[in-house]
């Protein structure tokens, strides 16, 4: 048995062979990081009031605009493709590109911090305008301490590179935990001595961790750090290819400060509600969206040269994400209320600031199917050599969200939710334009068929009925205040306290999450399984580890995923 074990630690720790194989390790690695991700923010919400967490949040605004334009727009677009190339020609000259890459990230990272360090003051001012000069104040020089935490980050990401491009998926996937448990720790150990400065310490003692548990893997497979700060012919290549990306995503940065200008505009605890909801709705995204998109990004790099294999990988995955995404989509827009409650329920986190953080996360749950989907038709243009489309893509979306957040919030004077609403919209205009695009180059100028996604959207939709009926048949708070779907009936006639359950208290509530989600899964396999759903057949099989005959398809599209 001790022998089994070693013998499975060693498989998850190696090389992972396919898509799925490597997506379902990245799926289970997010779920554990994700529940350290909501632990800290439970850790945060029972230190500080929503208003202080505002400021803390919005502290990170300049920081991630660096760590993101440098460091995520090489890595997802130019780094891994170039790398995984150069690997399968010469190990030496890819491992030269790497440790080059590390030395002239940190070298523009430490000017580029040095300039916002100095200027934080005037920027927050001009992006917060909601904030007092005080407020301003604080959460500028909270942002040049978190400066430091994304230098680690730089020469960590690298090593998330290199990793992945060797199919390691195991050790990347852990370094977030380490990140979390850093802020978590920070913010226990020092809160009441430190206020704010508490998880700001906490995030450089996770940064940090998160660097040296990938380090020794990457020392192993072959990594070094290089005396150069010359650029080779790869590193001008990953310079090229990564440059549109570079430029989108300092629109997306832009439109993100849009989003802090506007809520600071809206209430001082608008931000915190905001990025709470961003996590949750975070889940889903990465759970399947990331997941399958990173998963799949070697094999479609080294399948570009032939457009069939490529076609045929790029939908099988595309199905199977919007099949395993669109009821956990359902289930975020109704169980809103409850899931908030459950995930950051305090005693500072009072009712009006679930409720504000329930309608956010309604509102960006719309657009979660559309952001697991660009996570990976951004990947299959970036494994084709093309970053100037979704980049061109990209921008056209993020100027839509930011005019249209401008006029709800601005002008029509709207709560926080028309910001993750216009969110949601511009990303679903990204992705349809996206699918058009690769449909055009790779299925004959015609769209990819439809129907499998359609199976996914309309057992979804009869999965949140269910639950929505459910939710509100049992909730004792809903038929005392005449709420529910028979709010006409005259209530006082029926004896509802021998079915309902009182959701005041937390484990009623969680009993009562729990079933009505358990409920709308399995209507969600039903209805598939009735519509014949070929993605259905495939999830079965994984589970099972045999082959058996799926239902005939009429649709030439469907097809399946490698068994493993």
């Amino acid at each position: 048995m001790f022998k089994n074990l070693i013998t499975k630690s060693k498989s998850l720790a190696g090389p992972q062979s396919t898509i799925l194989s490597a997506a379902t390790l990245i799926m289970l690695m997010i779920i554990v990081s994700r529940i350290f991700g909501f632990l800290r923010l439970r850790v945060l919400a029972y230190y500080f009031v929503d208003e202080k967490l505002s400021l803390f949040f919005a502290s990170f605004r300049l920081p991630d605009l660096i760590f993101e334009v440098l460091t995520l727009g090489v890595l997802s677009s130019a780094f891994i493709p170039v790398f995984t190339k150069a690997l399968k020609k010469d190990e030496k000259s890819a491992w030269d590109i790497a440790g080059r890459a590390v030395n002239i990230g940190l070298l523009i990272f430490a000017v580029m911090s040095l300039v916002f360090g100095l200027l934080a003051g005037r920027i927050y001012k001009l992006i917060a305008p909601g904030y007092s000069p005080e407020q301003v104040g604080e959460v500028a020089d909270l942002a040049k301490i978190l400066f430091a935490a994304q230098g680690f980050f730089v020469v960590s990401y690298i090593m998330t590179g290199v990793l992945e491009s060797q199919r390691r998926f195991l050790i990347p996937a852990l370094a977030p935990i380490f990140y979390n448990l850093g802020i978590i720790v920070g913010t226990i150990l020092f809160a009441e001595k430190l206020d704010l400065l508490a998880p700001v310490i906490g995030v450089i003692i996770g940064a940090s961790a998160h660097f040296i548990v990938q380090l020794p893997l990457a020392y192993r497979l072959g990594f070094r750090f290089v005396p150069s700060l010359v650029p080779d012919e790869g590193l001008k290549k990953i310079g090229r290819l990564a440059a549109p990306r570079i430029i989108e995503l300092s629109f997306l940065q832009g439109s993100r400060m849009v989003e802090l200008f506007l809520a600071s505009m809206i209430s001082l605890g608008a931000y915190a509600h905001y990025n709470f909801a961003l996590s949750l709705q975070a889940l889903p995204v990465g759970l399947f969206g990331t997941s399958m998109a990173k998963a799949a990004l070697p094999t479609l790099t080294s399948q570009s040269d032939d457009l069939a294999v490529f076609r045929k990988t790029l939908l099988k995955t595309l199905y199977q994400l919007i099949f395993l995404i669109s009821p956990m989509t359902m289930m975020l827009i109704v169980l809103r209320v409850p899931v908030v409650r459950l995930v950051f329920g305090t005693n500072i986190f009072d009712w009006e600031a679930t409720l504000e953080t329930g309608f956010v996360l309604s509102a960006f749950a719309l657009g979660v199917p559309f952001q697991a989907a660009v996570a990976l038709l951004n990947r299959a243009f970036y494994a084709l050599h093309n970053t100037k489309t979704p980049v061109l893509i990209s921008l056209f979306s993020a100027g839509i969200t930011a005019f249209l957040g401008y006029v709800l919030v601005i002008e029509f004077e709207m709560s926080t939710w028309a910001i993750a609403a216009a969110f949601s919209v511009g990303v679903g205009v990204q992705a349809v334009i996206l699918f058009a695009l690769l449909s055009k180059k790779l299925n004959g100028g015609t769209f990819f068929a439809l129907l499998p996604i359609v199976k996914s959207i309309l057992s979804s939709l009869i999965s949140g009925s269910v639950m929505f009926f459910i939710l509100k048949f049992f909730d004792r708070s809903v038929w005392i205040k005449k709420l529910s779907f028979l709010g006409g009936v005259e209530t006082q006639n029926i004896n509802f306290e021998i079915f309902v359950i009182d959701t005041r208290y937390t484990f009623n509530l969680l009993v009562l999450t729990f079933v009505t989600a358990l409920i709308g899964g399995i209507t969600y396999l039903l209805c598939a399984w009735m519509l014949r759903s070929e993605e259905l057949y495939v999830l079965v099989n994984i589970f099972r580890k045999r082959r058996f005959t799926p239902p005939p398809a009429k649709e030439s599209e469907l097809i399946t995923v490698d068994r493993d």
